[in-house]
């Protein structure tokens, strides 16, 4: 018997080109992780029949479950069931049940379906359809000893429904599943990778939970997976590690699961019944886009288009600041000089008023992102 293991293929010539964002192998994703089902590959296929029968033959060699989205529309470049077909070594044949349902979905939408659309009542020999009651594809599965092959639609909505109607009740009464996977994420910000990983490498090497990071401009998450045999024992096992790790890292995190930076920052301002202004130069607009959404605790900001190196940020800051009537302001100037960028912060409270000046070398298109991240760190930290 295999191991309770899957993979999602996703199909679409317009995925390899970046014509279009894959968002449903996150949502699969999720939706394996709830039930307990180990995910251990994903991978992104083209429209070519030959191709996704290799991709499927290559997975189900190693996975009990496999999960495609994608390639089942009418139209000539839609081979999923094709590319099945051929993995499983049969032809496809028609499904008056299928051709019936897609009949009356078009007849519920008020349109008549042209005859290329007979190609999705086409199945793979021996496959079982799955009714798409809010679309015209109708998505199905193989079969096979302990192998299982299913079809979704690449329709994200379409994909959900199915997936949640039909494929995880399946899934959790063939496989009897009988315990899940739970993820939490510690967000941190002002220490880099490495540090991080010094102070909690060892937690790094727990088999369950499992301990990883992941690293964005100016900030680390920290992940920690349980599986265990309910979600409360699942919970409590994170619990243990999350608390291990707060007491070794203390404020350099900031929050959890999708807590933002920004949001902990502009909450810290707010729980002091102050208001917030930013003056940025050079940045784009990128810091007061991203304290704008997250309430009325941000008064306002004024974006120069480039760093001017004459330009007074003390004095300018105190101008919007009156401006605006803000308690806090905040004035970021983003300049480079040869291959680096110099980053100019001042942080001005009523308690007083603090300069930062930090010399940023990674990608250039990361230095504004990665100077938001050092600014509401700042404020974080400074109003905490």
């Amino acid at each position: 018997m295999k191991s309770m293991e899957a993979e999602i293929i996703t199909i679409g010539t317009e995925l390899l080109l970046g014509e279009l964002v894959d968002t449903n192998t996150r949502t699969i994703a999720h939706a394996l992780r709830d039930i307990g089902l180990d995910l251990y590959r994903t991978s992104t296929i083209g429209d070519n029949a030959e191709r996704i029968a290799g991709a499927i033959r290559e997975s189900i060699s190693r996975a009990q479950v496999v999960i495609t989205t994608g390639g089942l529309g009418p139209t000539v470049d839609d081979v999923t069931r094709e590319g099945v077909a051929l993995a499983f070594g049969v032809t496809t044949e028609f499904h008056p049940e299928s051709w019936e349902q897609i009949q009356e979905r078009f007849a519920r939408f008020g349109r008549t379906p042209t005859e290329n659309n007979r190609r999705q009542a086409y199945l793979p020999r021996g496959a079982t359809a799955i009714e798409n009651p809010i679309g015209t594809a109708p998505g199905f599965m193989m079969v096979e000893e302990e192998r299982v092959v299913i079809a979704l639609p690449g329709v994200p909505a379409e994909m959900q429904h199915l997936l949640e109607s039909f494929v995880l009740p399946f899934l959790l009464q063939r496989l009897k599943l009988r315990s899940t996977i739970k993820t939490r994420l510690l967000r941190t910000s002002g220490m880099g990778e490495s540090w991080l990983d010094d102070h909690i490498g060892d937690l790094e090497h727990l088999s369950n939970p499992t301990v990883g990071l992941a690293a964005h401009p100016g900030r680390v998450d920290i992940r920690i997976t349980a599986k265990a045999a309910t979600p409360e024992a699942a919970e409590e096992m994170i619990e243990q590690v999350s608390s291990t790790i707060r007491d070794r890292l203390g404020d350099v995190i900031y929050g959890i699961d999708d807590e933002s930076l920004e949001k902990v920052a502009l909450g810290s301002v707010t729980k002091h019944g102050w208001r917030l202004a930013v003056l940025e130069s050079g940045t784009g607009g990128v810091i007061a886009a991203a304290f704008s959404d997250h309430g009325s605790g941000f008064a306002g900001g004024q974006v120069l288009p480039h760093a001017d190196v004459d330009l007074d940020l003390e004095n300018a800051l105190l101008d919007l600041q009156t401006e605006l009537s803000a308690e806090v302001g905040l004035a970021l100037a983003l300049k480079v000089e040869g291959e680096r960028h110099i980053i100019d912060v001042i942080l001005r409270t009523p308690d007083g008023e603090e300069h930062l000046e930090r010399s940023y070398g990674g990608p250039p298109t990361y230095a504004p992102k990665w100077a938001l991240s050092l600014a509401a760190n700042l404020i974080r930290r400074r109003l905490s």
